[in-house]
């Protein structure tokens, strides 16, 4: 008897393994890796190794194109191992995600603008022989007084995976937190969905905080999961109840373990590209593990004019819900970047991470073609790795075109920076910047990762913490110090 229950487990577990492999655009990773797996509870996450961009010959595609990336799940999901004593699977890592988890010390965009360029270059520490080009996109602030009234619609995931205290427990703190940051003028509705979708909140001003955090409170997890279903109600509700230039936004929690109605990542995203022709922009909450569903919660984020945050402890709740609450009004949509390489100048070059982002170049003044987001008072920050050619009478390293739509408009807005040559004065934000960098490429096992070491992560992070003004820096630099190679 027991020979032939151990047969049954080792055919589970092969049948498992075969299914996870049978679509090769995504690859399927045990959080716990490193351990033994339980037969009787396999667990398993979804990640999609993007691969990593090459270098290109400056002289064959002098033209590099690719969409924002607002997200910073990656990088949370991260620590999240590394808190576990594991390594995060190298299909989890989006370096660009890394680096846009951190807010960077840029200057306000100038006059009607909504959103200010800059730029820097350096030595790159993990190759001397080549160069990184900064790239950094700061969305205007505007000031708590003149935010407008927001219409949010919470999207609860509460089926039977959800029921952990990581994972459910986590989500209605957050959401409280939340609400103790809206104004009175502002509104919300909670949507909830395990085997089917219901309103358990209709919406509420909120001046009636208590009310909505009992609503909050009555939350429990069981059923299965009807994410389609759940997301069509929660867009009908936000519509029904839509303000007029306002901010309006669901707020999807979840694990992404959908398994009834529509449910895989390609039909969820076609109904999410259907709904942001409504004007409502999304934000995605991954929580827990085990089961996480981290590519098909940040595609639909990425598909949606949204962005994808994963929450990992209570420190990251006040992150999201109260420190960048202004990340939740869109100040910039569809926004789109062109790198134009001086071909006297630079010889090759490597976008460093934004895989998942790249367009082609005629999309960038295609506005119809969608892209990222950016919210008020939000940094956007890439990096080039760049081949010189021996050219010491040229001191443009390229042309730096963005394009963006205001909120309310349709039509896109041009803007233009030259990249110079910033001689060998580094700032903190090309430091720090790098050191995110070159820890992503660690943890992503590149093969472009050179000879980059945790001590020289340490020594530029250490370089760059004079401003961190809620402590994330230095928390990194905690987090590499703990980090066993």
């Amino acid at each position: 008897m027991k020979h032939q229950s151990y047969l049954f487990y080792v055919l589970a577990f092969f049948l498992i393994l075969v299914g996870c492999t049978a679509n090769d655009t995504s690859k399927f990773v045990s959080p716990f890796q490193n351990e033994a797996l339980d037969f009787e509870t396999p667990q398993i996450e979804k990640y999609k190794d993007h691969g990593e961009n090459p270098f290109i010959e400056t002289s064959e595609a002098p033209i590099s194109t690719f969409s924002v990336d607002a997200d910073g799940g990656s990088y949370a999901n991260m620590r999240r191992f590394l808190n576990l004593g594991q390594t995060p699977p190298t299909a989890s890592v989006r370096i660009e995600e890394y680096i846009n988890y951190f807010t960077f010390d840029y200057p306000e965009p100038q006059g009607d603008d909504n959103v200010g360029l800059n730029s820097e270059t350096s030595i790159c520490p993990w190759n001397t022989a080549h160069h990184l080009i900064r790239i950094g996109m700061k969305g205007k602030t505007i000031p708590e007084g003149q935010l407008p009234n927001s219409n949010y619609v919470f999207l609860i995931d509460v089926s039977g995976s959800m029921s952990s205290p990581d994972k459910l427990g986590i989500l209605k703190s957050g959401f409280k937190t939340l609400t103790d940051n809206l104004k009175d003028d502002d509104k919300i509705a909670i949507v909830t969905y395990a085997g089917s979708a219901g309103l358990l909140l209709p919406s509420t001003p909120g001046s009636e905080k208590d009310k909505i955090k009992q609503a909050i409170d009555q939350l429990g997890a069981g059923g299965s999961t009807a994410g389609a279903e759940g997301i069509i109600t929660a867009y009908k509700i936000a519509e029904e109840n839509f303000i007029n230039n306002g901010n309006n936004r669901v707020i999807l929690g979840s694990d992404g373990d959908f398994n009834v109605g529509p449910s895989s990542t390609e039909d969820l995203v076609e109904l999410i590209e259907a709904k942001r022709e409504t004007g409502i922009y999304l934000t995605v909450l991954g929580v827990g593990g085990g089961n996480l569903n981290d590519y098909g919660m940040e595609q639909i984020a990425n598909k949606g004019n949204g962005n994808y945050e994963y929450i990992d402890n209570a420190e990251q709740i006040q992150k999201v819900f109260s420190y960048e609450l202004g990340k939740l009004y869109t100040i910039a949509k569809d926004s789109k970047i062109q790198i134009t390489f001086n071909e006297n100048k630079v010889s090759s070059y490597r976008l460093i991470g934004y895989e998942n982002r790249a367009l082609d170049n005629d999309d960038f003044e295609d506005d119809t073609k969608d892209a990222g987001e950016i919210g008020s008072s939000q940094t956007i920050t890439a990096l080039y790795e760049v081949v010189l050619k021996n050219s010491p009478n040229e001191d443009i390293f390229a042309t730096f075109d963005f394009r963006y739509k205001k909120p309310n408009s349709a039509e896109s807005i041009p803007i233009t920076h030259e990249i110079k040559s910033t001689g060998n004065t580094i700032s903190e934000n090309m430091k720090f910047a790098t050191a995110v960098a070159g820890f992503g490429l660690i943890m992503k096992d590149s093969e472009y990762k050179g000879d980059v070491t945790k001590e020289i992560i340490l020594d530029l992070a250490n370089a760059s913490t004079s401003f961190d003004p809620h402590g994330f820096r230095k928390e990194f630099i905690k987090l590499v110090e703990s980090w066993h190679d």
